[in-house]
């Protein structure tokens, strides 16, 4: 446990599964008071996220591995969305001192597995003590913008006339969780809940290719599409024939539980953006159609002649 090894042996563990994980660009990295990171460009990019036992992860379905790879997801994604890649991840525990020292050191593996995938490296952060049954992570994620993006792409630049698409398949995550909360804990869809992945890359791609407008569904496709069309007053009109497509993908899940799965999935992490007609990427798919707002109509999002409400899908830390 680790109030029997102190925080000394705890970070003995954490070092050690992170001995072998990506260095370039780190000057100090975890160890001292503070890490010290090589900078190409004079912006830095940052976010950051917590989970909390109980309310992100149950670990009678998610092993610590698990967590440690769905944290580091989360921020890296949210990196991404904005086009740029991950430089840093600064980490903080607070447990319990009864939690067993092999989790923590299981959470470690999990993101140097996720560090050496993405090629991101933890760089420090910080333990503390909870009370009785608490296990709070908080992840920093620092990023840049590559090389030939001069802005990060937000969420207020979609334009009437631009083609929403996203960037992988949807509505994995929400079927996993569908499926843990039935009862069944084995399936690609529950491995997917488990911890998530997604291309990384396809973010700098995006900014690239001039994306104006970019997000990753991290709460639903229509909470986190009505954040876009909200921001840039502008109304989406998703396609229902993608959106079948993608709930058709969804091997062995019921059709109407695929298609909420698909609207209404979080943690799914692909990203979400919106493009000129004539440069949505390859391999992204078309979603649906940025057009101007009618009349006395707010900014949302449609799906053929229904406006759908994202209150009613998708998560919220609150509502739920």
């Amino acid at each position: 446990m680790l109030g029997e090894v102190g925080e000394r042996g705890v970070l003995a563990e954490v070092f050690a599964a992170l001995a072998d994980q990506p260095a370039d660009g780190v000057l100090v990295g975890p160890g001292d008071d503070t890490a010290y990171l090589r900078a190409r460009r004079g912006a830095v990019l940052a976010t950051t996220d917590t989970m909390v036992l109980g309310q992100d992860w149950r670990d009678d379905w998610s092993t610590p591995q698990d967590v440690g790879v769905k944290a580091t997801t989360q921020n890296l994604a949210d990196i991404a969305s904005m086009g740029g890649a991950g430089t840093g991840l600064l980490v903080t525990l607070a447990a319990h001192p009864r939690l067993p020292l092999a989790w923590a050191r299981g959470l470690a593996e999990g993101l140097a597995w996720a560090s050496r995938r993405s090629g991101v490296p933890v760089v420090g952060g910080d333990l503390s003590a909870a009370p009785a049954g608490v296990v709070m992570l908080g992840v920093t994620a620092l990023g840049e913008l590559p090389d030939g993006v001069e802005h990060p792409v937000l969420r207020d630049g979609a334009r009437p006339g631009d083609v929403l698409a996203v960037s992988g398949p949807l509505g994995r995550s929400g079927a996993g969780l569908a499926q843990l909360l039935d009862g069944r804990a084995e399936g690609p869809w529950v491995d997917y809940h488990r911890r998530p992945w997604t291309d990384l890359g396809q973010g700098p791609r995006a900014a690239l290719a001039g994306a104006s407008s970019m997000i990753d569904v991290s709460d639903g496709l229509v909470r986190d599409a009505d954040r876009v069309a909200r921001a840039s007053d502008v109304r989406i009109d998703l396609r229902p024939g993608a959106v079948d497509v993608l709930a058709a993908g969804l091997d062995g899940v019921p059709a109407e539980a695929a298609r909420r799965a698909v609207l209404g999935g979080g943690e799914e992490h692909v990203l979400l953006a919106t493009f000129a007609p004539d440069a949505v990427p390859s391999g992204w798919v078309p979603l649906g159609d940025v057009e101007a707002c009618g009349r006395g109509e707010a900014a949302g999002v449609w799906l053929g002649p229904d406006r759908l409400d994202p209150a009613r899908g998708g998560w919220d830390h609150y509502g739920g």
